[in-house]
């Protein structure tokens, strides 16, 4: 977090990665003093592709002001990501409403979502859904994530799998053997501290291989189903932010690669 996005491309280069997840608070600062097309060339010069923009936070149950302020982010977003061949916008869920059952959970998001897609499908950029595992969030596992992306039923709509998220909510390996792949956009991969569920935090998140996260459980599931897209190393610990970010991506590849069986 406290490198600059064109350290993030150089580093994630210089480490062999074949791709980037743009952080959004990062694309914003860059975009201050160059272009698109800057962005476009930086990752062009490193040999490496942007896979998405992450992301667009807190999408459903907002007030008609912050549905507004949502449709622009969303067109800006979209149209950065179209501007350097970047394929998905990640959205994430908001809290859940004291008053809001699942049903109502279910109707509010998928139309939001659908009212997102119909934005972002004209720059052709796919909208990619990840629930967030933690306590009070709307969608909280990857059951109630898969409902709403099939209501919406739109191509350019599919879901995000986040190995720290899918654990702390209580998600089942049956719910990843229930999905169809191509509904599958991004596998977020990382581990955990052996905390209870309920008291993990971002904080508690560790390099692929070094918590107790059923990380092999969930690659063989995602194997089992065909998928073979994108698995990205997402972290958020402020421990590492201290360390030099080139030697922290190497060591964040070379764990993911074990994990994989790619070593």
């Amino acid at each position: 977090m406290k490198a600059d996005l064109a350290t993030d491309i150089r580093a994630a280069s210089e480490a062999g990665f074949d791709c980037l997840e743009i952080w959004a608070a990062k694309l914003r600062d860059f975009l201050r003093s160059h272009t698109t097309a800057d962005l476009k060339s930086l990752f062009d010069e490193h040999n490496i592709e942007p896979y998405s923009i992450n992301s667009i936070e807190r999408i459903n149950f907002r007030d008609p002001d912050g549905r507004a302020a949502l449709r622009d982010e969303c067109r800006e977003m979209c149209r950065i990501a179209s501007a350097i061949a970047c394929p998905y916008v990640v959205v994430v869920p908001g809290q859940q409403p004291p008053e809001a059952d699942r049903a109502r959970v279910i109707e509010e998001t998928a139309s939001v979502l659908d009212e997102m897609s119909r934005i972002a499908q004209p720059y052709g950029v796919g909208l990619a859904f990840e629930f967030l595992g933690q306590t009070g969030c709307s969608v909280p596992h990857l059951g109630l994530a898969s409902e709403i992306v099939e209501r919406v039923g739109r191509p350019g709509v599919g879901l995000v799998i986040d190995s720290f998220h899918f654990y702390a909510g209580g998600s089942t390996i049956e719910s990843i053997e229930s999905l169809r792949p191509e509904r599958l956009f991004i596998f977020h991969i990382n581990d955990a501290e052996d905390l209870p569920r309920s008291e993990l935090e971002d904080r508690h998140r560790l390099l692929p291989g070094a918590g107790i996260l059923p990380l092999k459980e969930i690659v063989g599931a995602l194997r089992r189903i065909g998928y073979d897209r994108v698995a990205s190393v997402e972290i958020f610990r402020p421990e590492y932010w201290e360390r030099d970010p080139f030697e922290l991506a190497r060591d964040a590849r070379a764990a993911a690669a074990s994990v994989l069986g790619m070593e």
